[in-house]
């Protein structure tokens, strides 16, 4: 089990690295978005959680978007959530600049959305 996650964990880089992003920046964005999926996970049953992610930024508005409004959605996510105190803010801080598209953002969405499947 552990190493098909660490090997899907990996895929989800090479798709990063293939457009250009390095290894730092995908790395942060991976941590970044891996952390919205087990928020969006944690607020299900059974666990319920209340864990201050706004509703117009839970995990089902990241991966309803497409394209240009897919890449704006999640930049204008990370820039608040960065000026956030406590864990949050703590967690996710807008310092890269990442030069994927909007498709290479898509597709490492969707491989996430599976992870848990």
């Amino acid at each position: 089990m552990t190493e098909a996650l660490v090997s899907k964990v990996w895929s989800f880089c090479n798709v990063l690295k293939d457009d250009g992003v390095s290894y730092g920046d995908y790395l942060e964005q991976l941590t970044y978005l891996l952390f919205l999926k087990m928020a969006d996970e944690y607020s299900k049953p059974p666990y319920n959680r209340k864990l201050g992610i706004p509703k117009e930024y839970c995990w089902e508005t990241i991966v309803s978007k497409r394209g240009a409004e897919l890449e704006t959605h999640y930049v204008t996510l990370l820039r608040e959530f960065g000026q956030k105190s406590g864990m949050l803010g703590k967690v996710i801080s807008m310092r890269v600049c990442l030069r994927k598209t909007p498709r290479t953002l898509k597709a490492v969405l969707g491989n996430i959305s599976h992870l848990a499947h």
